[in-house]
């Protein structure tokens, strides 16, 4: 558990310096150069990635089970994902009005990616991982909104074509993940 625990505060860290040290990440990038900053962001985050996958398979090998579990919940967790891939997708589908209404997609993609697992599974490496994810997307979401509104951003309205394919493309992509990749990658069976 101590790999999972430091991958996340590193790999969590990263992502979270511009939720609470923007002053610092704009001094650094002028310092590094944005190629440097780039490569310095990129090359912790990896780090702490790496550090999460060994750590919550170390994990799964002794899991300590916080709660029975509840069957019902992997049934919950499936549309839940499906809608987390389709919001994935629309932060990069272009002109879609899902991106258009919520502003920062990804972000609330892994919102519902975390809540939804963390609604399946049972145990403390479990609550760390998705519970983790699931309070960092919280506060990036509330930081983001705020830089928008302080900004006065302003997101173009998506096309019905840009929407639907942003669907298409999420739905697709999440019955290939979970028909085939989940089981592939990480070894659990989410319809098993």
């Amino acid at each position: 558990m101590p790999y999972l625990i430091l991958g996340l505060i590193l790999f969590l860290g990263v992502h979270s310096v511009r939720i609470y040290a923007e002053g610092w990440r704009t001094r650094m990038r002028a310092r590094l150069g944005e190629n440097g900053w780039k490569g310095l962001y990129s090359l912790l985050s990896i780090a702490g990635f790496a550090l999460i996958v060994w750590g919550y398979g170390q994990a799964r090998v002794h899991p300590v089970v916080l709660w029975p579990e509840m069957g019902w919940t992997r049934h919950l967790a499936a549309p839940l994902t499906l809608i987390a891939f389709i919001v994935l997708f629309a932060a990069y589908v272009p002109k879609n009005g899902i991106k258009a209404r919520l502003h920062h997609p990804m972000v609330l993609a892994v919102k519902l990616w975390a809540f939804s697992h963390l609604l399946a599974n049972n145990t403390l490496a479990d609550l760390f991982l998705f519970g983790g994810f699931l309070l960092w997307a919280v506060l990036d979401f509330r930081a983001a909104r705020a830089r928008d509104r302080a900004a006065g951003t302003r997101y173009p309205a998506g096309t019905l074509a840009g929407t639907l394919a942003t669907v298409v493309v999420g739905t697709a992509a999440w019955a290939g993940f979970a028909l085939w990749a989940h089981a592939a990658w990480i070894g659990v069976y989410p319809f098993g």
